[in-house]
C-alpha cells in the first residue's frame, strides 16, 4: 500500500486502468501544443541568474537575435546539451517535492530536484529564443522504490512528471516524428541511437537521476524501443499511468492536475528532502 493520502486530492485514482499489466499508457486529454518562449513564474528566465547561465553555455548569441532567429536546428542542440551539461555540473541532485519552485531559486541554492533541474533547461532554451512546453505524465510510483528501499509506504502511488519538449524549426519529419517539437529524451540523439549505448536503460537507483540519464540512454515513456536484453530497460511505457497531454507550460500542468504531494505533505518532507542527495 502506498500514501496516495499525501497526494493533491484532485489526482488521487487517476488512470490506473491497466497499470502494471503491460497495457502502456491510458489515454488522456490533449492540452496547448503551441509552446512559449514567455517567462512564467516557474520558468523566470529574466532573472540575472538565469541570464548568467545563458552567458555560460555560450546561447546569449542565440538569445539576442530573438525567437525568430534563423540558427538551425542542430546548432540549437548543440547549445541546449551544452546547457544540460552545464547544469548537471552546477546544481546538484536531491529529492526537493516542490515542483513549483521558480527556477531562480534553484539556480540561488544550487540543488534541485529532476523536475526543478529540467525547468532550470527549459528556461534557458526559452532565454535563447526556443519555444517550449511540456507533456505531463502519470507515472506509477512504484517507479521510484529502488531510491526508497525501506519507505515503500510513503511512496505516492502517483506521480507527477513535466517532461520538456523544445520546438525546433527544420527538424526532419522521418528522424523526429514528433517534429518541430523534440522530446527532451531525444536532445542527445534518437531513441534507437541511445538506447544501443553501453550501460543500459535507466534503473531509478543510485546517484544517477532522469535528468542526468538522458544524455547516455533511451527515456522511451512510449515503448517505442528497447535496450540490450542484458540491462535495464529503455522500455518505461509499463509505468506510465495516464498521459495528460501537452501544456504551454509547467505552470500550466501543476495549475490544472496539482503536484504530485499536497501542500501539507510537502512542507514536512521538504526540509528533509530538500537537502538530501539523489541516491544517499
Amino acid at each position: 500500500m502506498t500514501s496516495s493520502l499525501l497526494m493533491s486530492r484532485g489526482r488521487r485514482h487517476i488512470g490506473t486502468t491497466g497499470a502494471g499489466q503491460g497495457a502502456g499508457p491510458v489515454a488522456g486529454p490533449v492540452g496547448s501544443t503551441v509552446g512559449s518562449t514567455a517567462p512564467t513564474r516557474i520558468l523566470d528566465w529574466q532573472h540575472p541568474l538565469v541570464t548568467s547561465l545563458l552567458r555560460q553555455t555560450g546561447m546569449a548569441a542565440d538569445s539576442a537575435a530573438g525567437p525568430g532567429a534563423a540558427a538551425g536546428p542542430f546548432h540549437r542542440m548543440a547549445a541546449l546539451r551544452r546547457a544540460h551539461r552545464r547544469i548537471a555540473s552546477t546544481v546538484r541532485p536531491v529529492y526537493s517535492v516542490q515542483d513549483e519552485r521558480p527556477v531562480s531559486t534553484v539556480l540561488r541554492h544550487g540543488r534541485g530536484s529532476c523536475s526543478q533541474r529540467l525547468a532550470v533547461l527549459e528556461s534557458v532554451a526559452r532565454a535563447s529564443g526556443v519555444a517550449t512546453r511540456v507533456r505531463g505524465l502519470l507515472v506509477d510510483g512504484a517507479f521510484w522504490y529502488p531510491r526508497f528501499p525501506r519507505l515503500h509506504r510513503i511512496v505516492p502511488d502517483q506521480v507527477l512528471l513535466a517532461w520538456p519538449e523544445f520546438r525546433l524549426a527544420g527538424l526532419s519529419p522521418g528522424v523526429h516524428p514528433t517534429a518541430p517539437w523534440l522530446p527532451v529524451s531525444e536532445l542527445f540523439g534518437s531513441l534507437d541511437e541511445l538506447s544501443e549505448r553501453q550501460g543500459g536503460g535507466f534503473t531509478n537507483a543510485g546517484a544517477e537521476t532522469l535528468f542526468d540519464a538522458l544524455s547516455r540512454t533511451a527515456i522511451d515513456w512510449d515503448g517505442a524501443t528497447l535496450c540490450p536484453a542484458t540491462g535495464p530497460a529503455c522500455d518505461l511505457s509499463a509505468h506510465v499511468l495516464a498521459d495528460l497531454g501537452h501544456f504551454d507550460s509547467r505552470d500550466e500542468l501543476f495549475a490544472q492536475h496539482g503536484q504530485t504531494l499536497c501542500r501539507t505533505a510537502r512542507m514536512l518532507a521538504e526540509p528533509v528532502l530538500g537537502r538530501r542527495s539523489a541516491g544517499a
